[in-house]
């Protein structure tokens, strides 16, 4: 039996992740899945039901699980809290705790939405990047880091941005194996002429290419990466970068699809446990409204099938199902166009779960 935690997080995850597990229920039934789910508290409703992000029970549970299926946490409610306890950092802490180092983020244009995406046709139809992004490293995690009061009397915030070989070696290696299994190109992004940080990335990523001769390595600066990706973003395959660089491409690359509510990710270990979760957050400001896209959050059900419960066939039935809902035209608001249908959360998630009969 593999064990799923879930945990809805704040705003629209509560929404989105009910979606999402009728999904993971329909496919259950249908393959004969062994998968038992569980749920816990992070981010902000964990903080007003116990006075912590991630607390020690939601810990141990993520701990024990196979897999991970989060909503999204924070919001403005808990904006004015101390750095150190605001519910983004439930979800640091689950990554750190749980050594999460692999972001796996694709980007992919479902032909269906070319005419949602803010770039013109031409030049996002046939989109597909995956963007492997360092997870437990860089700026957001180095130390010290903090604010402080000077002589002077001015207070000055400080990070450091720091990375071992071993943390570059084991993302480049997790970067190089998923471009051998696609287009065989990987691009590595740093800013090689001002950071020495990168520097040594640059070299660890250079020291493994002879390892993978069927993988064809570039290296570009991530200023003129964002230019390209918005210039001629199908010239990707696979882009591996740090932390705080890939969190940005990332969601650059996710308006290339026509919504950020249509990408799903994974955040994996060593041993390929993850967590997975939409890309977008948790949009307070419609929570509760039935406007919510549920799509990457069901996406990432597929993701988290394929990739921790060893699970393909499911994998692809899901995809398929959302394939199809597209095919017919049935749209939430943030991908809507005329002449499609509207629909809310929950309609999408019955179109979906309807389309799963027939794939």
């Amino acid at each position: 039996m593999k064990k799923v935690l879930v945990l809805p997080g704040d705003g629209i995850g509560h929404e989105i992740v009910a979606e999402a597990l009728r999904v993971l229920d329909v496919v259950k039934g249908r393959f004969g899945l062994a998968i038992e789910t569980d749920s816990a508290l992070v981010g902000g409703s964990a903080i007003d039901a116990t006075g912590v992000p991630l607390p020690e029970e939601t810990l141990t549970k993520a701990k024990e699980a196979d897999a991970i299926l989060l909503g999204a946490v924070g919001g403005p409610k808990w904006d004015d809290l101390d750095m150190a306890i605001r519910p983004e950092k439930g979800l640091l802490g689950l990554r750190s705790n749980l050594q999460l180092f692999a972001n796996l983020r694709p980007a992919i244009l479902y032909p269906q939405l070319a005419d949602a995406s803010s770039l013109k046709p031409e030049i996002v139809s046939g989109l597909d990047i995956l963007i492997v992004r360092e997870l437990t490293g860089g700026i957001y995690f180095g130390q010290p880091r903090g604010i402080r009061t000077l002589e002077s009397g001015e207070r000055e915030g400080f990070n450091t941005y720091v990375y071992s070989e071993s943390e570059i070696e084991r993302i480049g290696r997790v970067a190089f194996e998923a471009a051998r299994k696609r287009g065989g190109r990987l691009c590595s992004v740093d800013k090689h002429n001002v950071l020495e940080v990168t520097v040594l990335w640059r070299e660890i990523m250079d020291t493994l290419a002879p390892e993978y001769p069927d993988v064809e390595l570039s290296h570009m600066y991530v200023d003129n990466a964002a230019m390209q990706l918005v210039r001629a973003p199908r010239q990707f395959d696979v882009m591996v970068t740090g932390n705080m660089f890939g969190d940005i491409l990332s969601d650059c690359a996710a308006m290339l699809t026509g919504s950020i509510g249509m990408l799903p990710s994974a955040s994996l270990d060593a041993n390929n446990k993850g967590m997975y979760e939409p890309v977008h957050g948790s949009a307070p400001d419609i929570a509760g409204q039935d406007l919510a896209n549920p799509l990457a959050t069901i996406l990432s059900v597929a993701m988290m099938l394929r990739y921790s419960l060893n699970e393909a066939t499911a994998a692809d039935a899901i995809e398929a199902a959302v394939s199809a809902v597209l095919d017919a035209g049935i749209r939430t608001g943030d991908i809507w166009s005329e002449g499609c249908e509207k629909v809310g959360t929950r309609g999408m998630g019955d179109a979906v779960v309807a389309a799963l009969a027939d794939v």
